[in-house]
Formats: structure tokens, sequence, C-alpha cells
């Protein structure tokens, strides 16, 4: 009988050496933007009570939660007559106490009141862990994928949302990824349901604004439609959502409109303030979008997302102000925002668009032959003085022909071999060869060093 074949789960990957040297410059690039604005790492477990993820997201949220079944004998306390009665989501609570995290914000608002005592306000973090979602798996949606967020919690200032603006130019900058970043505020959209007569439903009106790059205004109104928002409601909605012209122009027509709304007003300062702190060149790129909702319910302030120029893979980038997240789980009056860089969705523009730098994604750089015999002693002493000039260099591990070990750089691009064989260890030397010109040259393994291993 045939063994099929292994696999593994839909919306998840295997990542290969050359991606994962993709996926780490990515990494990389990230840590050091991070880092260098006073950011601190910290790490939260894969998997958070259920009690700590439920009713953070929606309803729609709750639904992509995926749910770990308890230990031991699950069913015993659940009785045959809710086993035959209850449907599937409302059996989950009863055997499911744990869930994996749909989202780095929500654990990272449990990590903060949980060590309130250990932390000094404002406490400035990133974190780039993987976070898992039960959805259909799709083109740049998968079930398991990596944000690397930053927050700043204990801060009420909007240059803290400057500067995470300014993070995410620099990020991409250096990704050489181009952008374009759309940023909001809650409160206008909380202040143009108020004067659309529908405050009271703006959880159902952000749900729907939401959807608007994926299924267009006209299915968004039917959706508001079916969902009882009154069509003259809808009438003061929608003219206001297709605003056009500057980012000056919107605000001015906006103040006009919210005059009446005072939280729409005060989303008007803080969309001011925040525009002004942008300088003319650092406002390339960002447009006033009122479109923009953001589905999730724990924004309460700016929004902001970032969508790449030369793909149509969806957001890469987003995040906002949250005033509320800590309160649910007991410290009120801790206001916080953050932004979340989604690293699968980079990768995927980045490779679609030839932005990965090769100098950026080398391997091993040298491989020292293994002639076995008396030359193995010399050739790992030429190995760990290639280490020890930061050379990343290995030693090929059996003593087999020289067409295999040279197949093996080639195989991995190393694009060095060092040979030290008998004559090469009479002499003091080594021979060394360039794999892409094929140039091969005797010289002592210091020289070599000195001459190449600041390129290496």
């Amino acid at each position: 009988m045939s063994i099929p074949a292994p696999s593994i789960p839909k919306g998840t990957r295997d990542f290969s050496p050359v991606e994962m040297q993709r996926r780490n410059f990515i990494f990389d690039t990230i840590r050091e933007v991070y880092t260098l604005y006073g950011y601190q790492p910290v790490e939260t477990p894969a998997m958070e009570n259920l009690s700590t993820l439920l009713g953070k997201y929606g309803d729609e949220g709750d639904k992509l939660l995926f749910k770990i079944v308890n230990s031991g004998d699950f069913l015993s306390a659940v009785g045959v007559t809710n086993m035959e009665s209850l449907g599937s989501a409302e059996l989950a609570p009863l055997i499911c106490d744990r869930g994996l995290r749909y989202d780095l914000t929500v654990p990272f608002a449990r990590f903060v009141v949980q060590h309130r005592n250990k932390i000094k306000f404002p406490f400035k973090r990133y974190q780039i862990q993987p976070v898992w979602r039960a959805d259909r798996p799709q083109k740049g949606r998968y079930r398991e994928f990596y944000q690397c967020d930053a927050d700043v919690i204990g801060s009420n200032s909007l240059l803290n949302e400057y500067e995470l603006l300014l993070i995410i130019k620099e990020v991409f900058s250096r990704l050489n990824v181009s952008n374009r970043i759309l940023i909001n505020n809650r409160k206008l959209l909380s202040g143009i349901a108020e004067v659309a007569g529908v405050g009271e439903r703006i959880t159902d009106i952000t749900t729907e604004i939401d959807k608007i790059g994926k299924i267009g205004m006209n299915e968004v109104v039917k959706n508001l439609t079916a969902k009882g928002i009154p069509e003259s409601s809808i009438a003061v909605i929608r003219p206001l959502l297709e605003l056009t012209g500057s980012n000056s122009d919107k605000m001015e027509r906006l103040s006009e409109i919210l005059s009446n709304s005072a939280t729409g007003m005060r989303g008007v300062e803080e969309m001011s303030e925040l525009l002004g702190y942008l300088k003319e060149k650092e406002s390339d790129g960002v447009i006033f979008d009122l479109s923009l909702a953001r589905g999730l319910n724990y924004y309460t302030g700016a929004i902001i997302e970032v969508k790449a120029e030369d793909s149509d893979i969806g957001s890469i980038c987003g995040g906002g102000r949250y005033d509320d997240l800590t309160g649910v789980f007991g410290l009120s009056d801790t206001s916080g925002v953050g932004i979340s860089f989604g690293a699968d969705r980079i990768y995927d523009v980045m490779l679609q668009n030839d932005l990965f730098p090769q100098a950026k994604l080398t391997g091993t750089s040298a491989l020292v032959v293994n002639f076995g015999g008396d030359t193995t002693p010399y050739a790992l002493g030429v190995v760990a003085a290639l280490r020890r000039a930061g050379i990343r260099s290995e030693l090929y591990p059996d003593s087999v022909r020289l067409k295999k070990q040279f197949s093996y750089a080639n195989a991995n691009k190393i694009p060095w071999i060092i040979v030290a064989g008998e004559d090469e260890m009479a002499a003091g030397k080594v021979k060394v060869k360039e794999m892409d010109s094929g140039s091969e040259r005797d010289m002592t393994l210091n020289s070599f060093i000195d001459e190449y291993g600041a390129s290496l």
C-alpha cells in the first residue's frame, strides 16, 4: 500500500533557505527601524485564554479565532443533551478555554495590564511573531502569518501617530516598496453617523464601510440598507465617503458638515493636528481617506492603512489609536496607538516586483574543500580562521570527489571555493576559486581575508 505524500494545512507554508533569507531581510529591516525610534522587544504566547480574545474583534473577527480543544476528556462536561441540542458555536465555549492569538495588539494589552507594576509609561514596544486566523485562504491571505507590531501605550499625544507615519515611510523606503498611506479618524466616522441620525449604529456602519475596497460602494450601500440603515441616512453618509480634493479641502468641508457633532469636531481637530505635523516632503503619499474604517472594534481615534502601489495584494500595513482596550482587562484611562506590518504580504509584493537585493541574501560565502586524511586539521584551521574574520564559511563534511563538492557550492550559490590540500598545506597557502568568473589564485589565507573579507 502506498503512503500518501505528507502535506501541511491550507493557508500555511514551508519556507526554504532562500525564502527565509528574504523574510529575515524584511524582519531585520523593520526591527532596525523600530529600535531606531526607541521601541523595545517583547513576546507573548502563541495561545491566549479565550476570555482574553473573544469580544475584541467584532462578531466577524470572533468567528475567525482558532480555538484549542481542552486537554483530557473534554466532552465529559458537555452532556448528551447539550451535544444533541447545541450547535458548534454554542459548544465551542464548553470544550475550549484557549485559542491561538488573532493579532498581537490584544495580547499586548493583556501583557500591559498583567505587568503594569513593572512597566514605565509611556511604554514603547515592538513584537514580531506569527498570528492565526481561520480564514478562507486566497491570494495574499493566509491562516498563519507574521505581524510586525509597534505600539505606544500610556500617552495621548498625536506625536505618536506622527512618529508611526515616519516609521512606515522609513521601512518602505528601505525596502524600496512604493506605497500610499491612507489615514482617517474613527471620531470623524462617528460624527458622520451622528449627523446622519444613526449614531448608535456606528459599529454596523464601520463594518460595512471597511468592505468598500473589496466589494465597492454600491454593494456597501446595499448591505447598509439590508441592515436597516435608512435611505435618508445613507444619502448623508455616501457623499462624505466619496469626498475628493486635497487633504485640506476635505478637512474644510468636514468642519462645516460636522459643526454640530462634538465627537466629529474632535476628530477634525485631531486630524488637522496630525496633518499639521507632516512637513511638505513627509506628506507625500499620505492621503486622508474618509472611506477608511478598519473593521476592528477597538479603534477609537486615528486609523492608518498602507497599500502597495505596484500590486493588488491589499493592505501591507495598518493600525490606529485605541483608548479603551486595556480597560477590558482592568486598566482604564490608558490610551495606546500602534501599527502592524504584514510581513507575508510585503514578501509577496517584493517578490512580485523583484525588490530583494541579492547582496543581502547570500548564505555561505566560502566553502573549504575536504580532501580528508592528513589535510583535515589544516582545513579545519582554515575554516576556523575564516569564521574568526567574520566570513560565513563551512567545510564540506565528506572527503568526496571535487565535482560533488563544487556542485554543492553551485547549488547553494557559494561564491568562493577554498582549496586546502596537501600542496597548499606544504606551502602554507590556499588556492581560492571565484565561482562566477572561474579564476583561481594561490595566496595566503590572511591575504584572502585582507583582500575580500570586507565584501563577504
